[in-house]
């Protein structure tokens, strides 16, 4: 999206000076950008200083570049070290959110400050947290955009840079040249990516299509795609045996209902990568006997056509060490990183596993003793709580992943594989405990299952979260709205990681049951 206005010049002061701050995080090239900026500016016979101080991640915000810049008169001008409120020309943000705290910071006002920022989102870490969808609104810091800033520039400058093969700091720039913010030609702008020396091609055909961007609006290749219809299952390889076996499970998909099958394809996928062909035969079994229970239009099992899977491919040493391992992980972030074939990528894991996590790998029998004591409880914590960083692109390292990965045959005799399928035929006996007497209610439990997601601490958490939200859906049980109440429940559970919404939800109900 560009809001588009008459390109007026930038307001600076009686002195000519021109004060522009960009927002990027880790691996946005806001360096690279503030740097073309300075070149820019001597080139053109402009004094310059440009400073920059670190944010962590985006943890405490992105790192502030910071440049001031005065046509060179012979004296020797004055520059700040940092933006000051109410004080910034030109605003630029390397991610949509990154533009609401600038806004929020006072760097962008109405009378002044031309703000360019891209419109993707690079999650925070407080947004990530929320156990449900803790993603914040772009829409309100657009609208809060087109009030604050003098003029107004956004697209998917990402994507954009994506495409052309380069990073989102050469759309920026480019972006820049478009808003007539500095008095410099485009060809100024191109000659000090030029200077630079690398990436020069990819750079300045990047530069070209944030230019075009944000003149023209976003361009086609940034707009999302309409999302296609949902194939059945992608195709898969293997020995003709078990290829023959696939295709015998996936015959008795396609006798469930429609609603069902929908989710109980992706589902059948998604055990036997998990475990194998014998554990997907589970899995439908499960399913064939929660559509004998319901009935049309199926809701329920269509419900628990997604969760049982979920349920059964829980994340487990054996699950983390295999999802390292496996190729296309490598590909996926050789690409992300943009790693040139000629390029070593250096890869670290980082390890922190609980002692609960070693005792679930041992047999169910050994494992529920060692997990009753607590001295062998804390001589694994000793031997295993200081957490492990393994070089992954290194042989050792790799190998001792792939073994661990490798121990799906071991899987269903540990004791964390007895404790899921406890936890799995508990929570379903539960929800079909409600199915006669209150369907909406069964279908709530059912969707419960959410909450318990993730490894380690995240899904200890998680199934606390769980068992209070039963234990609340208990109380209720038998209201004419007990129903809805399990759903409020269950998205209170999802507000946040302290459980502090579900405490208030619990106290009410405790209020007048």
């Amino acid at each position: 999206m560009t809001l588009q206005s008459p390109m007026l010049p930038v307001p600076a002061g009686t002195d000519g000076m021109i004060k522009l701050a960009v927002l990027a995080v880790g691996g946005q090239g806001g360096g690279v950008l503030t740097g073309w900026i300075e070149t820019l500016a001597r080139a053109n016979g402009y004094v310059c200083q440009a400073t920059s101080v670190a944010g962590v991640a985006q943890r405490t915000g992105a790192t502030v570049y910071y440049v001031e810049m005065a046509p060179a008169t012979g004296r020797v001008p004055v520059f700040s070290l940092m933006p000051a409120a109410g004080d910034v020309d030109v605003m630029i943000t390397a991610e949509m959110m990154e533009a609401g705290r600038s806004i929020i910071r006072g760097f962008v006002t109405p009378d002044r400050t031309v703000l360019i920022t891209s419109t993707h989102r690079a999650l925070a870490v407080s947004e990530k947290m929320v156990p449900g969808d803790g993603i914040a609104s772009s829409e309100e810091v657009i609208a809060a955009a087109e009030v604050a800033a003098r003029r107004f520039i956004a697209a998917d400058f990402d994507a954009v840079a994506v495409k052309n093969g380069s990073v989102i700091s050469a759309t920026l720039f480019g972006a820049l040249a478009a808003s007539g913010a500095l008095p410099f030609a485009r060809e100024a702008f191109e000659a000090a990516i030029r200077a630079g020396g690398r990436g020069v091609e990819a750079s300045v055909r990047a530069f070209g299509a944030g230019y075009e961007a944000a003149l023209a609006g976003v361009p086609e290749a940034a707009v999302p795609e309409a999302a296609a219809p949902m194939a059945k299952v992608s195709a898969v390889r293997g020995p003709a045996r078990k290829l023959a076996e696939w295709e015998r499970l996936m015959a008795r998909v396609a006798a469930l209902p429609a609603a069902v099958a929908e989710l109980a394809a992706p589902g059948l996928r998604k055990v036997v990568d998990f475990q194998d062909l014998a554990y997907g035969a589970e899995y439908l079994a499960r399913i064939e006997g929660l559509v004998a229970r319901d009935a049309a239009p199926f809701e329920f099992a269509r419900e628990a056509a997604k969760y049982v899977a979920n349920a059964m491919a829980y994340d487990d040493v054996i699950r983390v060490a295999d999802l390292k391992t496996r190729g296309r992980r490598f590909e996926r972030i050789r690409g992300e990183m943009g790693v040139r074939e000629a390029q070593v990528m250096q890869l670290t894991e980082f390890f922190h596993p609980r002692a609960e996590e070693i005792a679930g790998l041992l047999s169910a029998g050994l494992g529920a003793k060692v997990q009753a004591s607590p001295v062998w409880m804390a001589r694994l914590d000793r031997w295993f709580g200081k957490g492990r960083r393994l070089r992954t692109d290194s042989l050792a390292a790799y190998l001792t992943l792939y073994a661990i990965g490798g121990l799906r045959g071991w899987r269903r005799r540990t004791l964390r594989h007895a404790q899921e399928v406890a936890h799995l035929e508990g929570w379903l006996a539960v929800a079909l405990g409600y199915l006669e007497s209150d369907r909406a209610l069964a279908v709530e439990v059912v969707r419960c299952r959410r909450l318990v997601k993730g490894y380690s601490d995240t899904h200890a958490r998680g199934l606390s979260k769980f068992d209070r939200v039963l234990a609340g859906i208990e109380m209720v049980a038998g209201r004419a709205d007990a129903g809805p109440w399990a759903a409020r429940l269950r998205e209170a559970a999802l507000k946040d990681e302290e459980g502090r919404a579900l405490e208030g939800a619990l106290a009410t109900i405790r209020s007048f049951v």
